[in-house]
């Protein structure tokens, strides 16, 4: 079969330990016999961003604005055990907060739904994508901690010098603590666009949740961006598509959603999308089988699996033991990027490649083949636990039967 032509590279990011060891073993398997790869390549594994102070990562970001589509492995985002360990210069960023703020994105997490793995909440049907504001709040807090005694204020200084306060606390009876967190309009508004398109691309209702009755000023600001833009920009064209805007507060949300069937994306502010994504994903089976991707409002982005390096699983395939690491979320973010490449660049074949990649992996697993992480949430009577190579080569069989 004469391999798939690409017209325009696609931007990717390598990243760290076990998924770095997967990123190459999905590449060699499942991509580069079907497809002639353009990417530009980037590594972002942690040694090499030490060794380029973290320029590579900004180097990274920017190819995905000029090229609009990117596949991203997971990456270290190290504390001070991994600065000993990897002998680093400094406690580098979080790669993905540095590609999210250069691109001013969101990020939107959606399961992967198979037969045979039944959502812990039994009505269920349909996936639920979770649409995290990926800037500021808690993110990009400052805090003390506070002696007894100490009073603590909320001051605003504007250009001339005039100051605003408020008093938070007089610490009268005990020590304490205080933090202040910040948003701006300009990210709130790319945050509500973003959702606002991707809704419109996935045709799916949209709902938004914040706590506006106890946050009458910070998440009220959340609440009326929203509405705002959705009156003046997509009113009109969620009527036309068929699909729906929906404000409710967080508790009142999280209720509904245990209820509903799913089938629709919930935005949510930093910290809730931070919590919910992960529950969702548990929920649904299991973090290895939630695709993430992170779009901006004026159309980049950029794909990835939802979990971190999976260190434990590293540990053991560099003392030559044998792993079952489940590879799903991964081959999705590269499948997601070069449908997204296709369709961009009017290559068909690129996206029904996509399609059938997507589709053997969802059928080897239904088919009884999984990673071991599946064989207790799998309700299929003949089931079989391979390693994560024997399960990719596995798909490449279903793929080229299909």
């Amino acid at each position: 079969m004469d391999k798939i032509k690409m017209s325009t590279p696609i931007v990717e990011l390598d990243g760290d330990e076990m998924t770095r060891v997967l990123w190459q073993w999905i590449k060699d398997i499942l991509i580069l016999p079907y497809i002639d790869l353009k990417s530009e390549y980037y590594d972002l594994g942690l040694e090499y961003r030490d060794q380029t102070d973290d320029k590579v990562t900004v180097d990274a970001a920017e190819a995905i604005k000029k090229y609009g589509v990117g596949v991203k492995c997971a990456t270290i985002t190290p504390n001070a055990q991994r600065v000993e360990e990897y002998n680093l210069k400094q406690m580098w960023k979080s790669p993905n907060g540095t590609v999210r703020a250069i691109l001013d994105g969101t990020v939107f997490r959606e399961p992967v739904i198979v037969n045979g793995i039944k959502p812990v909440v039994s009505n269920w049907e349909k996936p639920i994508i979770i649409a995290r504001h990926a800037y500021g709040d808690v993110y990009k807090n400052v805090e003390f901690k506070v002696n007894k005694g100490e009073t603590a204020e909320l001051v605003i200084t504007d250009e001339q010098g005039n100051t605003r306060k408020q008093t938070i606390l007089t610490f009268e009876k005990s020590d304490g603590i205080v933090q202040g967190l910040h948003n701006i309009d300009a990210s709130i508004e790319s945050f509500a666009r973003s959702c606002f398109e991707y809704a419109l691309d996935k045709n799916q209702d949209l709902w938004f949740s914040s706590k506006d009755t106890i946050s009458k000023t910070y998440d009220h600001r959340f609440k009326d961006i929203f509405a705002d833009i959705y009156e003046a920009e997509y009113k009109d064209k969620f009527e036309k598509a068929g699909i729906e805007y929906f404000y409710t507060l967080i508790d009142d949300a999280v209720a509904r959603v245990i209820r509903s069937k799913g089938g629709y994306i919930w935005a949510c502010k930093n910290y809730d999308g931070d919590v919910m994504s992960d529950m969702l994903a548990t929920a649904f089976g299991s973090l290895a089988m939630m695709t993430s991707v992170l779009v901006s409002p004026d159309g980049k982005y950029e794909y990835e699996a939802a979990h971190g390096t999976v260190t434990r699983h590293f540990y053991k395939y560099r003392n030559g033991e044998e792993t079952s690491t489940n590879p799903v979320a991964t081959i999705f973010a590269w499948t997601g990027a070069l449908r997204k490449r296709g369709s961009i660049d009017g290559i068909d074949a690129l996206v029904k490649y996509a399609d059938k990649m997507e589709e053997a992996t969802i059928k080897t697993i239904e088919n009884g083949i999984m990673t071991k992480d599946l064989i207790a949430l799998s309700t299929l009577e003949n089931k079989k636990g391979v390693n994560s190579k024997d399960f990719l080569l596995a798909i490449k069989e279903t793929f080229d039967n299909m």
